[in-house]
């Protein structure tokens, strides 16, 4: 009986992902465009989900890695643009690394330490490029020729519309296969009871970077296809607020949940967008962070376990 609902919590996104690979050459631009934005943000969501939901690593400065993916991908295409597979090679090897300097400096603290401590090094990448010229200050920089190689062309938006997918496809994949593995499980065992886990003999603060720089690389390969996707960085992706919006993607889809971390993104980016859009709210549209934060509330006050709670209603043994 058990294997029906982990059957069904497979077989749920795979036929999303093909539903969205046959629609894709039918959307108009707008719903193309607004397809790979969600896609994207439902990655960087996910890596997140790796830390928050699987790890119980709260951090607000995850958008540091995001924001830094998408740098290294801009600079290092130049004038001439570059190699689709070195440039997201690099994307997420700075990420990664940078992860891996931060935590292995954070994960020595614990609690409301480590959100601070994450804030703080966010901030700190985000001053790198507000205040130098290194990433062109304030302004950003253009990504004049986008990735390529071969016929993997991303100035082509079908061919963006796909890569997309199927890096979507892969990060949720591979976090699916990280949460069914022995690595997973002790994850699972440090957010649970750390110090038990440490008792046992696991070393729990080798999981806890491993997870830590995975969640890192994942979120440079959102921040790579952001790039690829706007032509365009700026040091506002690192800001605090990108941090805090993905951790609300995170707790409004649901924690300890693939799917929630992808609903969250999937509800967050429609309400924002039509709280914001003068053509459905009129003036009010002016003020969508208030409606959007009121929306949000009620969300979570009425679905403490998220979006997600809805499907387990009807599937209470739901898997990921």
């Amino acid at each position: 009986m058990s294997a029906s609902p982990r059957r069904g919590a497979f077989i749920v996104p795979v036929l999303c992902a093909i539903a969205l690979g046959v629609a894709g050459p039918l959307l108009g631009n707008y719903a193309s465009d607004f397809i790979v934005k969600v896609m994207i943000l439902s990655i960087f969501a996910l890596s997140l989900e790796l830390l928050v939901g699987m790890t119980g690593l709260v951090s607000l400065g995850h958008a540091a890695f995001y924001g830094i993916g998408a740098y290294v991908t801009v600079l290092a295409s130049g004038n001439e643009g570059g190699n689709f597979a070195v440039l997201l090679a690099l994307a997420m090897g700075a990420a990664a690394l940078y992860a891996l300097f931060v935590g292995a400096l954070s994960l020595r603290t614990r609690g409301v330490y480590f959100i601070m401590v994450t804030l703080a090094f966010a901030q700190m990448a985000f001053f790198v490029f507000h205040d130098t010229k290194v990433g062109g200050g304030s302004d950003g920089i253009y990504l004049y020729v986008r990735p390529a190689l071969g016929a993997l062309d991303l100035e082509n938006r079908t061919v963006l519309f796909y890569v997309v997918l199927g890096a979507l496809v892969f990060t949720y994949g591979l976090l699916a296969l990280v949460r069914r593995s022995r690595f997973g499980a002790a994850l699972a065992g440090i957010r649970v009871n750390e110090q038990r886990m440490r008792a046992a003999g696991f070393p729990v603060y080798g999981y806890k970077l491993a997870a830590f720089v995975l969640a890192g690389a994942l979120a440079g390969l959102a921040g790579f296809l952001l790039a690829s996707r706007d032509g365009v960085v700026n040091p506002e992706l690192m800001a605090w607020h990108n941090s805090g919006e993905v951790l609300l993607m995170v707790i409004l889809g649901g924690l300890g949940h693939l799917r929630g971390a992808v609903i969250g993104a999937v509800a967050f980016t429609l309400l924002k967008e039509i709280f914001s859009t003068h053509a459905v709210m009129g003036p009010l549209a002016d003020h969508w962070q208030l409606t959007l934060g009121i929306a949000i509330i009620v969300f979570v006050a009425l679905l403490p376990k998220g979006l997600i709670g809805l499907v387990q209603r009807l599937s209470p043994k739901g898997g990921a």
